[in-house]
């Protein structure tokens, strides 16, 4: 038994550092107060997928984008306060974005 469990022990609703932190980074929390809108469009005749309409900080929706280009292994980028992901990807993305508690609408066929 080490110190940290005696802590543990002593004290079982105190937060460690390392846990504290631990949550932080796991949960990261976005706020949202309209549907993110998911639409298909064609630009030079390739499809793309948009994802327009989030209200919280613009650091928190890069990390989704990035978090939603390595799941998929497909090419975008972020600009406008849009995430444009290269391909047809409205149903996986949708069905992404519900299971981390947005909600989604989708536009657009």
């Amino acid at each position: 038994m080490d110190l940290h469990d005696q802590l543990k022990n002593l004290f079982p609703g105190h937060i460690t550092e390392e846990t504290s932190k631990e949550i932080k980074k796991n949960d990261a929390i976005w706020m949202q107060d309209e549907p993110i809108i998911c639409k298909y469009e064609k630009r030079k005749g390739k499809p793309i997928t948009i994802l327009e309409g989030y209200t919280g900080s613009n650091e928190d929706f890069k990390i989704l984008a990035k978090e939603i280009k390595t799941k998929l292994s497909v090419g975008g980028s972020f600009k406008d306060d849009k995430i444009i992901i290269q391909g047809d990807y409205r149903d996986k993305i949708m069905q992404m974005l519900q299971n981390k508690g947005f909600s989604v609408k989708r536009v657009g066929g």
